[in-house]
């Protein structure tokens, strides 16, 4: 049943992937943009009062299995808030697209102009359990996905922006 999984999951990103690329026309180049959302994996939890604690092992696991999941995406950007689980998150997709990650601050943060910044790239996003499907809404411009429950670290949210302005999102989760 995994490996039935595995090839699905990879289907679908390798699907998701050949929007990537760009379409060529007399009149202009049409770019898509696919944005790839996750919450940051398992954290330490053994001390409340720690506000950026880091992951546990497991954790540490799930974002290399990220990076193993999104093999087949070529990255341009990857962003994360700047606490220390979604970078440990991100760092292993980013390193394996020799990638540098870019800090955002979701409390200031304008779908727009990150939509603009981001135009024609492929970019992974990691957030946090509120975060993460605030700004997916945001991007899609509309409340479809409500928070992610504090015990799931296993949501990938696929947003394509296609060249003419048509949105379409996928929710699926890897466990």
């Amino acid at each position: 049943m995994k490996h039935l999984f595995t090839l699905i999951l990879t289907v679908v990103i390798v699907l998701s992937s050949f929007s990537q690329e760009n379409v060529e026309t007399k009149e202009n180049s049409i770019k898509t943009t696919t944005y790839y959302f996750i919450r940051h994996a398992e954290k330490d939890r053994s001390d409340v009062t720690n506000k950026n604690p880091n992951l546990i092992q497991k954790g540490i696991f799930r974002a290399a299995k990220w990076s193993y999941v999104l093999d087949y995406v070529k990255f341009d950007a990857v962003y994360s808030t700047d606490y220390n689980r979604t970078k440990q998150t991100a760092q292993p997709t980013a390193e394996k697209n020799n990638l540098k990650i870019t800090l955002y601050n979701p409390k200031e943060l304008n779908s727009e102009d990150f939509i603009k910044n981001t135009k024609g790239k492929t970019v992974l996003v990691v957030g946090h359990s509120n975060t993460t499907p605030m700004f997916v809404n945001a991007i899609i411009g509309e409340e479809k996905y409500e928070n992610i429950d504090d015990s799931n670290n296993a949501n990938l949210y696929i947003v394509t922006i296609s060249g003419n302005g048509e949105i379409s999102d996928l929710l699926l989760v890897i466990d």
